[in-house]
Order: structure tokens, then C-alpha cells, then sequence
């Protein structure tokens, strides 16, 4: 693979739709799970996973804006389910090369093709790598694919790390706030004493006018590293608004009690 080409990991799309017409009608909500590569710095290569949590089939390109509105990490799913999908795949694969080593190469053949044909029930899904032929040529290609695949090391997990950080300024910046912090919230899972992130997620929370878990995270932040100027401000801010809240809600309430009601 190229090295422009960035695995990003699974990714989910819900997909709404109705069923029956008329008043009759509902909504229906759908997932589905995709593998996701980035190419270069704004086109997303996204492959959907079979029943077996294996990339297969088609691969679409969208857009960076269409593929962050359209997709949500799932990083605990790529490490619960695909991950060790491939491994089994990779066993298969190790079988597959032993056996043309031997010269058995109707084992070969036989090993290479269970690695291929990723869909039983549909022999033309596989890793992209269009029509499937069970030739050591393919099966050399299968190899470079699934070592790409199988990257969960730590430089993987930093660089999920900031995509998701990455994502979630673009939509904050966008005014979508929910969203963000859907993002940010994955980040933090892989790195829970970011004081950046916690950071970014308090500023989120803020936008969306929830000041109690604005400077909840903000106090996290603060805690992982004390000399955060920009944390410290913003500590201070919002510990000053929250103090004004009490004082502006028992002032209009001696108003509200000192203003004669009006007879009838």
C-alpha cells in the first residue's frame, strides 16, 4: 500500500429509513460497520465488513465533509471482532504459503482460495483487489493487505488518536456540537490523561451551554498538567460565571416578591 494511504479502522453509518407509506408508515434505523482508509489528505476509502467483520466488497471514495457527517468511530469494534477476523484469516493465509513451500500445491491452492473468498455466498467480495484468482501473485498481494490490516500497534492508536481530534475541531468550528464531542469522547478513550482533549471536550461543552461538564473537564485537565495557561483561564471564567448564577436567580426572585400583584 502507499505509504499516502492511512488505516483509520472501523467506522459506522446509520442509515434511517421508512417503511409503509401513509400514516402506517415508520422510521427505521440501520448500522452497518465499514473499514476505513484515508488517502492522502481529503479522500476517505471506505469498504463495508461482511457478517464475518472482514473488509469485503466494494470500495467507495467520499469526500472528508461527507465522511464526517456520514460515519462515527468504532474503535472497540475493530479490536472485539475485526481484529481477530483477520487473524484467523492470516492462520489461513500462513497455511496457504506452508503448503506451496511444500510443493503441495493443490493445498496451496485450496488454503489460498479459503483466504480469498472472503463471502462464501458472494465469490466476488474481497479486499478490493478485484476479480479473485488463487495465484501465489494474489496471495502475495493478500499478505501485504492483511499485515496492513492487522496494524493495531501504538503508532496506530495515536494516529486514531488524532483523527478523531482532528474531526471534532472541524465540527465544533462547524457548530456541531453533539457530534464533536462524539469524537472526542473516542479520543479519550485511547488517551484518558490528554489534558488537551479534556481541553477541547470542556470548550464543547460549553458551546452547548453546559457549563457544570465544561469545567468538570476542565478540573481534569488542571489535574493532568497544573501549567495549562489556557486551561487556568478558562477555570477561571467559568467559575466566575458560576458564582454570578445563584446571585442573578435570588435577585429576580426578591423582584418577583416585591412586585405588587395586580387585583382583579
Amino acid at each position: 500500500m502507499s505509504q499516502e494511504m492511512k488505516v483509520l479502522g472501523v467506522y459506522s453509518q446509520n442509515i434511517k429509513t421508512r417503511i409503509g407509506a401513509g400514516t402506517t408508515s415508520q422510521k427505521s434505523d440501520h448500522k452497518t460497520y465499514h473499514y476505513v482508509i484515508r488517502v492522502g489528505y481529503s479522500k476517505y476509502h471506505v469498504q463495508p465488513l461482511n457478517e464475518q467483520d472482514i473488509p469485503s466488497g466494494m470500495i467507495t471514495v467520499i469526500s472528508e465533509k461527507d465522511f464526517i457527517a456520514q460515519f462515527s468511530p468504532e474503535l472497540y469494534y475493530y479490536q472485539r471482532k475485526t481484529l481477530p477476523a483477520l487473524k484467523t484469516l492470516q492462520a489461513k493465509i500462513s497455511k496457504g504459503e506452508e503448503a506451496f513451500e511444500k510443493g503441495k500445491l493443490d493445498d496451496a491452492e485450496h488454503a489460498f482460495a479459503g483466504a480469498l473468498l472472503l463471502d462464501p455466498d458472494n465469490p466476488k467480495a474481497n479486499l478490493g483487489m478485484g476479480t479473485v484468482q488463487c495465484t501465489k501473485e494474489n496471495f502475495d498481494k493478500l499478505t501485504e493487505i492483511i499485515q496492513v490490516l492487522l496494524n493495531l500497534d501504538a503508532v496506530f492508536l495515536e494516529e486514531q488518536r488524532q483523527e478523531f481530534n482532528l474531526f471534532a475541531i472541524v465540527l465544533r468550528k462547524s457548530k456541531r456540537y453533539n457530534e464533536a464531542l462524539t469524537f472526542y469522547k473516542k479520543a479519550l478513550e485511547i488517551y484518558p490523561n490528554d489534558e488537551n482533549l479534556h481541553f477541547n471536550i470542556a470548550r464543547a461543552y460549553f458551546d452547548t451551554d453546559n457549563s457544570e461538564e465544561a469545567l468538570s473537564h476542565i478540573n481534569k485537565a488542571l489535574d493532568i498538567n497544573p501549567e495549562l495557561e489556557s486551561a487556568t483561564l478558562f477555570q477561571k471564567y467559568l467559575l466566575k460565571k458560576k458564582k454570578k448564577k445563584p446571585a442573578t436567580a435570588v435577585k429576580n426572585k426578591k423582584q418577583s416578591i416585591q412586585t405588587p400583584q395586580k387585583r382583579k
